[in-house]
């Protein structure tokens, strides 16, 4: 097929890669000119504005930041909207508000544009192996027009209803991850607390009913002072917002998020938002009086 792809970052960029190596034609926008060039050197053509990229385009994916810079590179000036074909179809794969994914679609429908939002979790790591677990909202005969795309990307390709419904999902899978972190630093710093190998305590964890793809990945951040950035904290910063946002418009309580955000925030306010969120155990040792950042 004949894609286009905006936003080549640490996941847009294997994402892409991944579709050129089944054999699709790729066509790429990004606002740095650097960005592109893995891609035009693999074979993918650049083009000036979003709209240009989806004119010569079947379907788009956008892999952004935020639920703004989505709406502005599918809405706004020399967007996606103003080159797509009708019956195209726009694929939304980063997080953003279910109400903004819902909004962006009524418009692209007003022109015969489809889209899908479908969120992934995976990290840099499943990008890259295609290996991603992905949510999908939309309608079902477009989901499964564009599913084989997203057999090219991941294992676990799920649709969860209409249009919205992927980035419901994806907020129920950052809470649960968030909180899972916030525990998971409370533990092993408790653990340090008292004089117990963090490590072994990881170790142990991980052989029973406490084990967690957290737990294992971040765990072992925590463990050994590793705190380079897979995903940047700001990030997950945004999204436990979009959590926040959602349960607050449904009256709904979600205290662990509200306490697991009061440590993001002070992850953030201490200029750490450029840190992998494994560094939240930083905050929680802060919390105590303890001073283990050079161990």
């Amino acid at each position: 097929m004949k894609l286009g792809f905006i936003g080549l970052g640490v996941m847009g960029r294997p994402m892409a890669l991944n579709l050129m190596k089944h054999g699709h034609q790729m066509g790429v926008y990004a606002r740095r000119p650097q960005s592109v060039e893995p891609l035009v050197a693999a074979g993918a053509v650049s083009y000036a504005t979003p709209a240009e990229l989806a004119a010569a385009s079947e379907v788009v994916f956008t892999v952004v930041t935020n639920s703004a810079d989505v709406e502005q590179v599918v809405l706004g000036e020399n967007g996606i909207i103003h080159g797509a074909r009708p019956g195209s179809v726009v694929i939304d794969m980063e997080t953003i508000s279910p109400v903004v994914a819902r909004n962006i679609a009524v418009a692209l429908a007003v022109q015969g544009i489809d889209m899908i939002d479908a969120p992934v979790s995976g990290g840099p790591m499943g990008a890259e192996q295609a290996t991603l677990s992905i949510m999908a909202g939309g309608k079902p005969a477009v989901f499964e027009r564009v599913k084989p795309l997203f057999e090219c990307l991941g294992k676990t390709i799920v649709h969860m209803g209409e249009s919205g419904a992927g980035q419901i999902t994806k907020a129920c899978n950052q809470l649960a991850l968030l909180a899972n972190a916030q525990g998971s630093a409370e533990a092993l710093s408790l653990a340090a607390r008292c004089g117990v190998d963090p490590a072994k305590v990881r170790e142990v964890m991980l052989g029973g009913i406490a084990a967690s793809r957290v737990l294992e990945l971040f765990g072992k951040r925590m463990v050994d002072r590793d705190f380079a950035a897979g995903i940047e904290a700001r990030l997950y910063h945004k999204d436990l917002n979009i959590v926040l946002d959602l349960a607050h418009e449904l009256g709904h309580a979600v205290p662990a998020a509200a306490v697991t955000m009061q440590s993001v925030n002070a992850l953030i306010g201490r200029g750490e938002g450029k840190s992998d969120l494994s560094a939240l155990i930083k905050v929680v040792e802060g919390m105590s009086g303890v001073r283990n950042d050079e161990r």
